[in-house]
């Protein structure tokens, strides 16, 4: 393993791989590994990341809700574009009180249950451990920590096409890379720590892509570049990427959104190249097409992230003296239709 310079203020960590002729890569063995996982929420996300590092040899603990009974008895399965695997037994768990006390505690929950984190962190929470949150939006570390006093929280920004299409049957189309920040309460650069290093080891080890990120706030905004026009405007406009990426009109809107969201994180102190924009356009196209997970839970009549992914956000812009109408209209619409759609009042 090799750690490579990344950009603005990253490092890369790397695995050398072997390729088999006509299948995904084959990763060289993994390092023993002394850290003890818990995965809550398993899901598209979490049951994807969760199952990889459990493949890669790390004692990994999953808390399930509806696939629990199938998970224990059947174990999970993976569809990805980097080789498909099952793992036939898990360590699955329906309460957070039956779960060993773990290093790591990745919160792969949607941002609408963290009203939950503060029943769900202390009892799993080892001594010294660490609170990893893999969501979308703005906000969440915030909460994590205010559920978790004392623990060191880190966010595990995803780049992802991942759906779970049954119950402990996930497919990874496409992505895949993980960013790693470290939280500080005053919103100021927390550097690359060692429990990142670690962190991000362990992912590595498992074949997972990692960047470490000295600022976690700016990661945040480069995270919403993306997400808040694509994730919005396909539950608004009821398509996928694809779709939106074919039209000239509804491109060129989401374009105008993400320069939006780069005028907000600049407001907000955090300096996004307009480059990025390009780049992110540049993925999207490149991408199979793809439900982002804003759009599944709406499908699904779930309750959808409307507050981390655009409140919070335009909260801050505004505060900072910032306005972000087109984000802003979106975030209106979205908030009619997912309290319409989950039969509530808004």
């Amino acid at each position: 393993m090799v750690t490579r310079p990344g950009s603005g203020g990253s490092f890369m960590l790397c695995l050398d791989v072997r390729r088999q002729q006509g299948r995904g890569p084959l990763y060289l063995r993994a390092m023993p590994h002394a850290r003890r996982y818990a995965i809550l929420g398993t899901g598209a996300l979490g049951g994807l990341y969760g199952a990889r590092l459990c493949r890669a040899g790390c004692d990994v603990h999953f808390l399930l809700h509806s696939d629990f009974e199938h998970v224990r008895q059947h174990g999970l399965v993976v569809d990805s574009k980097d080789g498909d695997f099952v793992l036939p037994q898990v360590q699955a768990y329906r309460d957070v009180r039956d779960m060993p006390r773990c290093d790591v505690v990745a919160v792969a929950l949607k941002a609408t249950n963290n009203h939950l984190l503060s029943s769900l962190l202390p009892p799993v929470l080892a001594e010294g451990g660490v609170v990893l949150l893999m969501q979308n939006g703005l906000g969440g570390e915030e909460e994590a920590a205010r559920a978790a006093p004392g623990h060191t929280v880190v966010a595990g920004l995803c780049f992802l096409c991942s759906n779970r299409v049954g119950p402990g049957h996930i497919c990874h189309s496409d992505y895949g890379a993980v960013r790693l920040a470290q939280y500080s309460a005053d919103g100021s650069k927390a550097g690359v720590s060692d429990c990142m290093r670690a962190i991000g080891q362990d992912f590595v080890a498992a074949g997972i892509e990692v960047d470490l990120l000295d600022d976690l706030l700016l990661a945040r905004w480069q995270k919403l570049v993306w997400n808040v026009p694509i994730s919005g405007l396909s539950v608004v406009l009821d398509t996928d990427t694809q779709a939106l990426m074919a039209d000239p009109h509804t491109r060129a809107l989401a374009e105008d959104i993400m320069h939006e969201v780069v005028a907000g994180a600049l407001a907000c102190g955090r300096q996004i190249d307009d480059s990025f924009v390009r780049k992110m356009l540049d993925m999207t196209v490149a991408m199979k097409p793809y439900r982002a997970s804003l759009k599944v839970d709406f499908d699904d009549h779930r309750p959808m992230e409307v507050e981390a992914i655009y409140g919070n956000p335009v909260r801050a812009a505004q505060q900072a003296g910032a306005a972000m109408p087109l984000v802003e209209t979106l975030y209106r619409q979205l908030k009619f239709l997912d309290a319409r759609n989950c039969g509530m009042r808004a």
